[in-house]
């Protein structure tokens, strides 16, 4: 059953009236996301967020007034609130308080799939919730019990902060074994030197869309903000016969919470090996630009920003005025359109091209699998048999440190 929800937001200094807007908007659908009904919102304007209250005396007096009225269950901040701030609107208000951080971690509980993934979550909302653990009140003794309580099973969270910091440095160990495995992983494919493109993006922007339509793959696509946790990746052949991997990685969004960030942070270094990035933006989003800038501003974080990347301007179709990317090099597509996907492929093809070097070789017949590799590892633009040579001449582009480069012969 979905649980009745009251959103409140103060319009403070930090943001102007259509951020506020944008921020509410994305605030509803994280909470349809998480299975909420969103009955009411309430803003109030102040130079700055009440230290003890979050809103001003009076206006908690009327929200409290609206959670009777309309037998609200949930109340859910815009902005993060410390511990004091929500034990006092606990004991105000009289219901579940939790803030815009524990919400979307709340959903990445219910995302999670692989086995780092869900210990990833389980970090971040422990590591969230001890600094803040005298301010939950009632509300930890009914763990498992609706939205921002999801997560780290049965545990009594309010039993004891040891427990707790023991239950930290457990899964840290844990986790320190699976991002190993996935070192390991990465480190046979930087061997194998096959070229990998990471799919990045703000949540809901289409990329497990394209990710599945490129690869024939069938990762959960859904209308909802984070339908992706645990990344995914697939091989993906370009036009030229150029082999390469091809990620899925879980959706930005602003005010990511923090202990999330670094949490996920095995998870987010898959676009930091990658040597081409998909930036995927749902062009049809009012607030595109600022989704841009979010996703640029964490890759930069990641230091991956000099990643050579395409802006994919994505739900073509759905964009209703007069488009003016703000992105180069980009391209405007629909993800469902399939002349549209393979634009997408010459684009990144021809990126590719641009950056590496052009080479001519002769292949001698008896060389099969140094032509297999050259199919593989290059963008192959011409080859042609020629008897005199007894084997064949191809001209192409290749990375420059690649190691094939040693085995060619020039012509």
């Amino acid at each position: 059953m979905e649980e009745k929800v009251l959103i409140i937001a103060v319009h403070h200094s930090g943001y102007d009236e259509q951020r506020l807007q944008f921020s509410i908007e994305e605030l509803q659908s994280l909470t349809e996301t998480a299975k909420g009904s969103v009955l009411k919102v309430v803003t109030q304007k102040r130079e700055k967020i009440h230290r003890a209250l979050y809103m001003g005396e009076g206006k908690i007096e009327e929200i409290r007034e609206m959670v009777e009225e309309l037998e609200i269950d949930l109340v859910i901040s815009n902005d993060e609130l410390s511990a004091g701030q929500m034990r006092n609107l606990n004991e105000r208000l009289g219901v579940r308080i939790i803030d815009r951080s524990q919400l979307i971690l709340d959903i990445f509980a219910q995302r999670a799939n692989t086995k780092e993934g869900k210990l990833q979550v389980e970090l971040a909302q422990y590591q969230y919730m001890l600094p803040r653990l005298h301010g939950q009140g009632q509300a930890l003794s009914r763990l498992g019990g609706g939205i921002g309580t999801r997560g780290p099973g049965e545990t009594k969270l309010e039993s004891d902060r040891r427990h707790i910091r023991r239950r930290i440095d457990e899964i840290k160990r844990r986790l320190t074994t699976v991002v190993n495995q996935r070192e390991q992983y990465r480190k046979r494919r930087r061997e194998n030197r096959a070229f990998q493109i990471a799919i990045v993006g703000y949540t809901n922007a289409g990329k497990s869309t394209i990710f599945n339509r490129l690869t024939q793959s069938t990762s959960l696509e859904e209308n909802q903000l984070f339908a992706t946790l645990d990344p995914m990746s697939r091989q993906l052949r370009l036009p030229s016969g150029l082999q390469t991997i091809i990620t899925d990685t879980v959706g930005f969004i602003q005010d990511l919470p923090t202990s999330l960030i670094a949490a996920f942070r095995s998870t987010l270094e898959e676009v930091t090996e990658a040597d081409f990035i998909l930036h995927m933006i749902d062009a049809s989003h009012p607030d595109q630009v600022q989704h841009q800038k979010t996703v640029l501003k964490l890759l930069e974080d990641l230091n991956a920003q000099n990643i050579p990347m395409l802006t994919v301007y994505n739900k073509e179709d759905l964009i209703m005025e007069e488009f003016i990317p703000h992105a180069h090099p980009f391209i405007k597509i629909s993800a469902y359109k399939e002349n549209d996907l393979d634009k997408v492929l010459k684009k990144i093809e021809e990126m590719i091209t641009e950056s590496w070097e052009g080479y001519r070789t002769i292949v001698p017949e008896s060389q099969g699998k140094l032509l297999q590799q050259l199919k593989q590892y290059t963008i192959i633009q011409e080859q042609q048999y020629e008897e005199e040579l007894e084997g064949y001449t191809v001209k192409g582009y290749i990375a420059h440190d690649h190691p094939l480069k040693n085995g060619m012969k020039e012509s």
